[in-house]
């Protein structure tokens, strides 16, 4: 007779592909605690192509699936909706993850029983029932107020500002009711923990390492070609407004210092006029769109950007860029969370020409580029697999449960 626990995982999106750094550090969880004290029944939206043509990843992240269809909506119609949705007491994004056949869904499976359940980002609560009968656990990948705040911190015209003000109290005001509700929270970083605890008044609040897939994510040395990379889902706004960034205040120092660097932005659905308009200014510009496999566009780069100014919670692709060799320059808040220091990991720079500096160095100097190439690896190889991260959840997990059963 088996002793594992069973465990309900409640994600609002469909998992696959991982192209996305929420999306990448969840299936490395779920994959790190399959076979371990829980059974994992995994319950996400997905349509019978989906389930068919991820069957394999989805079998490696759990041992049972259950899924709802989400109804399909013309463009037009959710740009409208998102409108309306504008003056809701909840922030946009959250209630755009509103499904009816979704809390059904769940709240069916919650019926039947289970030892824990646990609830991936704060916006798929709006999935959930109004109460637990199981103990329960929040996933969260980072502080979404925060990222709120940073727009409206970074947003240049009036309207921007008040529309970002707007949507940060709300998330703040849904985000630490939420958090409250569960007997445990998982964070990942320290500095995420602190906020929730400080800010929040969440008392059981535990931490993860970031996680990285070192043997799918294998080391190669960076070439000498002036080959820059930024990898990220573009169509997430702080990615497009730190690529936007980049090319408009440090794309143009380090082309006149190094005439020869070219620059690939990796990441799905790119927005049009971004495009057409860098294209136009800046031929040695490509933008791959969605890519089946990004190791075969970072590897080998002479360095790795992360030029963010809005964000939250860890960078796992700073990580997976640092595993696979690639040297990284990050502004702080591409970096935060993670435990590297400037000059041996990668390079920190938060000043336009300072950030240039770093990524015309690593064009320029082999032998920076190598050793930091190397110090980057060696540190995620030793401390950071994702099996590790994925141990440290699963204790958590069990302290849950248990502290709820000597009630």
């Amino acid at each position: 007779m088996s002793t594992q626990k069973h465990l309900v995982f409640v994600s609002p999106r469909f998992l696959f592909p991982t192209d996305s750094g929420g999306k990448i550090r969840t299936t490395q969880i779920l994959r790190g605690l399959k076979g371990g004290a829980f059974r994992i029944t995994l319950v996400m939206p997905a349509t019978d192509r989906e389930r068919s043509a991820f069957a394999r990843e989805i079998g490696a992240a759990c041992d049972e699936h259950i899924s709802w269809a989400l109804k399909k909506q013309v463009k037009l119609l959710q740009v409208i909706k998102k409108v309306a949705w504008f003056f809701h007491r909840y922030p946009i994004p959250v209630r755009s993850d509103w499904d009816t056949a979704g809390a059904l869904k769940i709240r069916q499976v919650l019926d039947k029983g289970t030892d824990l359940v646990v609830f991936d980002f704060p916006h798929s609560t709006v999935l959930a029932p109004d109460t637990f009968s199981a103990p329960s656990l929040m996933f969260t990948h980072n502080i979404e107020a925060e990222i709120f705040h940073r727009h409206w911190q970074v947003a240049k015209d009036p309207l921007r500002k008040f529309m970002w003000r707007n949507q940060y109290r709300k998330m703040h005001r849904f985000e630490m009711g939420v958090l409250s509700r569960f007997d445990s929270v998982v964070a990942v970083s320290d500095r995420d923990s602190e906020f929730f605890q400080d800010e929040f008044g969440i008392k059981n609040c535990g931490v993860i390492p970031t996680g990285v897939d070192t043997e799918f994510f294998a080391y190669q040395p960076p070439q000498d070609e002036p080959l820059i990379v930024f990898c990220g889902s573009m169509d997430w706004m702080a990615n497009v407004d730190g690529v936007e960034y980049f090319f408009e205040k440090v794309w143009p120092m380090i082309r006149d210092k190094v005439p020869g660097a070219r620059m690939k932005v990796v990441g799905r659905t790119p927005p049009d006029g971004l495009v057409g308009r860098i294209a136009a200014a800046a031929p040695e510009w490509n933008f791959t769109g969605f890519v089946d496999d990004v190791r075969d566009h970072v590897r080998g780069a002479a360095a790795f950007v992360i030029p963010l100014r809005v964000g939250g919670g860890t960078r796992i692709k700073a990580f997976e860029a640092m595993a696979m060799g690639a040297p990284v320059v990050s502004t702080s808040i591409g970096i935060e969370g993670l435990p590297v220091t400037h000059g041996e990991h990668c390079l920190v720079a938060d000043r336009d020409a300072e950030f240039a500096d770093n990524v015309v160095a690593l064009l320029t100097d082999g032998r920076m580029r190598m050793s930091i190439s190397q110090s980057a690896r060696r540190l995620v190889e030793e401390k950071y697999g994702f099996r590790i991260a994925a141990g440290v959840f699963e204790k958590i997990c069990l302290a849950t449960v248990a502290s709820k059963q000597e009630l």
